[in-house]
């Protein structure tokens, strides 16, 4: 395989729930075709911050670390970064005045969400919000936190952005807001793909305060003023999927259209790829969402507790410990995991209990007690507990999803850090009775930057081509269901 470039690099900006990156990539000839080559120019830390308030992210400071690597990134290959684009976390959001933001985002996990939920349904039933915007109810919403906003703030602002929009205005200058976040916010039809401004109206949010919706794969502008500075050149910015999982979907290593997929983060989004939503009210029942993805496509998905279960209890065991050495102690603990044959119960990873920080194991053992189940003993059995409870709730959610959409699954695809837990794709797919094909770790960022490149022209149109060159460059593994 030829090592030479077919276009110019491409960069990333990657914000996690508990980590950002900055990472560079570049298509290089392959024999059957282009594949993706990629580097992490720096990662930091995204800690939220209490105050009286509530619960917030440091979002100037993400910016500052995005800033810092793309300055990095230009010093490694000067004039060689042909665009930026930028993906996050969901429904979290910035408010603005004059291109000032009105202090620092709240976090989903704060609590006020879910306080502001029975005003919203007095105005709004559950019933009409799901028909009008395809979402599974999350206390956390968008639309739920700007209805707990401080009306005197509200009253105020003149945009609302979106962490990934709010990161694009700071580097160019131009407030947008690219579609696959939008879907998530509570504000957006799943069906015309435009802000139902009516509905935000009804339950008193400002339509002056929603952003001009684009597409992924648009040009936004160039880095200006100080982020021009900054970085040294006017480099262009790009939407992508800027839902990180809308990214990480769009990077699935699978031209066809019968795969399951799990994007295992903090998170575990769990779903199929649809050409449009499903809106029934027995998909409203089982909480599953419609929402936007690259191309037009919907992502019909279930939201499932993920690896937060393993690093909020290694948190509280370890509280000193650098995220290094609690990553070391994970690896330990699943290997001991892997070898235990006692019995452990499954819980319920999606019960509220386990939305705020804190001492999950303690939650753990409460739960077990409440429901007469098991109290599972020590760490190693506490780990094997939570891998048992997982694997049987994205297999359970696998097999809700092909029903609810009358589709056959033939593989499950999971990509993020959680494709790294063999425990885990081992017993999803014991339990889910599928093979399991895990990775790449790095979908979101890949998926990130193909969209990136087919911008630039160095990828013909078309999802299954980005996929075919995400097959080409990423090592997976495959796991085959062991009888029961």
């Amino acid at each position: 395989m030829s090592e030479q470039g077919t276009g110019r690099a491409i960069a990333a900006i990657d914000l996690g729930a508990t980590s950002g990156r900055v990472i560079v990539g570049r298509l290089v000839g392959g024999a059957d075709g282009p594949e993706l080559r990629t580097r992490q120019v720096v990662r930091f830390a995204n800690d939220p911050v209490r105050i009286r308030d509530g619960l917030h992210w440091g979002v100037q400071g993400l910016y500052r670390n995005a800033l810092l690597g793309l300055a990095a990134a230009e010093r490694e290959e000067p004039g060689e970064i042909g665009s930026v684009g930028i993906d996050s976390w969901a429904v979290d959001y910035g408010l603005m005045r004059g291109g000032r933001l009105l202090g620092e985002p709240y976090h989903y996990r704060d609590a006020r969400g879910a306080a502001a939920v029975p005003g919203v349904h007095a105005r709004v039933s559950a019933e009409e919000l799901f028909r009008r915007t395809g979402l599974q109810h999350l206390d956390f919403n968008t639309v739920f936190q700007l209805a707990a906003e401080d009306p005197a703030i509200l009253g105020l602002a003149d945009r609302m952005l979106l962490i990934p929009d709010l990161l694009g205005f700071w580097l160019t200058g131009r407030e947008a807001a690219e579609r696959s976040n939008a879907s998530t916010t509570g504000l957006l039809s799943p069906v015309t793909r435009e802000w139902d401004t009516d509905l935000a109206a009804r339950l008193g949010i400002p339509s002056r305060i929603l952003p001009q919706l684009l597409e992924a794969g648009e040009r936004l502008g160039v880095l200006s003023g100080h982020a021009e500075e900054a970085v040294g050149r006017a480099i262009p910015v790009v939407t992508v999927g800027s839902h990180d999982t809308a990214s990480a979907v769009a990077a699935i290593p699978n031209t066809g259209r019968d795969f399951a997929y799990v994007s295992c983060g903090t998170w575990g989004l769990v779903g199929l790829e649809l050409d449009a939503p499903v809106l029934s009210d027995e998909v409203r029942r089982a909480n599953f969402t419609n929402e936007g993805g690259v191309d037009g496509r919907t992502r019909f998905l279930r939201n499932v507790m993920g690896t937060w279960l393993f690093s909020e209890s290694l948190r509280h065991w370890e509280p000193g410990a650098s995220d290094a050495a609690r990553s070391s102690l994970l690896v330990e603990l699943l290997n001991e995991a892997a070898r235990f044959d006692g019995p452990v119960p499954v819980f319920d990873v999606n019960d509220d209990a386990f939305m705020p920080p804190g001492d999950v194991p303690a939650r753990i053992a409460a739960w077990c007690r409440e429901h007469g189940e098991r109290v599972p003993s020590g760490r190693v059995g506490i780990v094997r507990s939570i891998v048992e409870s997982l694997a049987a709730a994205f297999a359970d959610t696998v097999e809700e999803a092909a029903r609810l959409a009358d589709r056959e699954v033939s593989v499950i695809q999971i990509v993020g850090g959680g494709s790294q837990n063999a425990l885990l794709c081992r017993r999803l797919a014991d339990r889910s009775g599928l093979p399991v094909v895990a990775g790449p770790v790095e979908a979101t960022a890949m998926g990130n930057m193909l969209v990136q490149a087919r911008a630039l022209g160095q990828l013909a149109p078309g999802l299954e081509e980005l996929r075919a060159v995400v097959a080409r460059s990423a090592g997976v593994t495959r796991y085959e269901p062991r009888p029961a």
